[in-house]
């Protein structure tokens, strides 16, 4: 078999226009400005490796070098989506090798955040919200000073306690967490939002395919859980004594904040937890939960208009 390289410069000879037209590339590709630094910082590169190795340098010529022609990771024109070329020369031989861009590792990092932040059942605007969107007036300020003061904790070290935020409907307290997931994501802090009334009806139906217990301990170990409107749930005992008693035991044994919200203050939670759906009046049960509660939040009242109805 005659070698591929004498055949390919016997058809280059037999076809001048694609010989002329190879020779334009070549010219093209050498006098590029970063592969003539590149070759002249590699003078041990022999013409003949140089010439064998023209069709990667083409392809690193005609690529984008750490995004300069790609706008974002979405629109990058590279042959690998996200990845750089690099030029290399390893025992007298051309490589061409491809490296993670910088428009790459932002998507990724903000994948790898966003992926922090799980919910059950919440609003697609809640999960989108930022302490920077967040209205300050007199009413809400001692609320939007306890929260930074958290973050401000959580940056170096996540604080044992998290926030009851109790209100009338409408306030925005359910903002108020979405906004805290948004920025704890920031120093890679992982949280679960649940709508509480929701979450009830998960638990329950998580009893037919047996998977109650790996979800009790997913919830009893994220870094940060926020549960959305307690009290608003139909009370079981079951669900109180049994999930909702067991995931805040952990949490507090192992100083890992929870956070709420409620149109009830936690003396006023304290009666709703007490009624069961059954009728009954359980107080001490029901204390113990409150007890929890606060083991692992600090309440904070907060009023104003219903921002619903602006």
């Amino acid at each position: 078999m005659k070698p591929v390289q004498s055949e390919i410069q016997k058809w280059m000879k037999q076809n001048q226009n694609f010989k002329e037209n190879y020779l334009k590339v070549r010219e093209e590709v050498l006098n590029d400005p970063e592969i003539s630094e590149f070759l002249s910082l590699n003078p041990q590169l022999s013409q003949k490796e140089i010439d064998k190795n023209l069709i990667k340098l083409y392809e690193y010529k005609t690529q984008s070098k750490q995004c300069d022609k790609c706008k974002s990771y979405g629109s990058c024109i590279n042959m690998i989506q996200g990845y750089s070329p690099i030029l290399r020369t390893d025992n007298g031989e051309i490589h061409l090798v491809y490296e993670k861009c910088h428009n790459r590792t932002d998507y990724e990092k903000q994948k790898e955040q966003q992926d922090l932040i799980q919910s059950l059942y919440m609003p697609k605007d809640i999960l989108n919200a930022s302490v920077d969107s967040i209205d300050i007036d007199n009413q809400r300020q001692p609320v939007v000073y306890e929260m930074l003061t958290f973050l401000k904790e959580a940056k170096t070290n996540l604080p044992s306690k998290g926030i009851y935020f109790y209100g009338p409907f409408g306030v925005g307290k359910t903002y108020f967490l979405g906004a805290l997931a948004n920025e704890l994501k920031q120093f890679n802090i992982s949280s679960m939002l649940i709508y509480m009334p929701e979450f009830v009806r998960e638990m329950k139906s998580s009893i037919k395919d047996d998977s109650i217990n790996d979800k009790i301990n997913y919830f009893k170990k994220t870094d940060v859980l926020m549960l959305d409107d307690i009290g608003a749930e139909t009370q079981s005992a079951w669900f109180r004594d049994e999930i909702l008693g067991s995931i805040l035991q952990y949490r507090m044994m192992e100083n890992l904040p929870v956070f709420f919200t409620s149109n009830y203050s936690m003396e006023q939670l304290e009666e709703q937890l007490a009624t069961t759906n059954r009728g009954g009046s359980e107080t001490v049960k029901a204390g113990r939960i409150i007890e929890r509660i606060k083991q692992v939040t600090k309440e904070v009242e907060l009023q104003g208009d219903n921002r619903r109805d602006l």
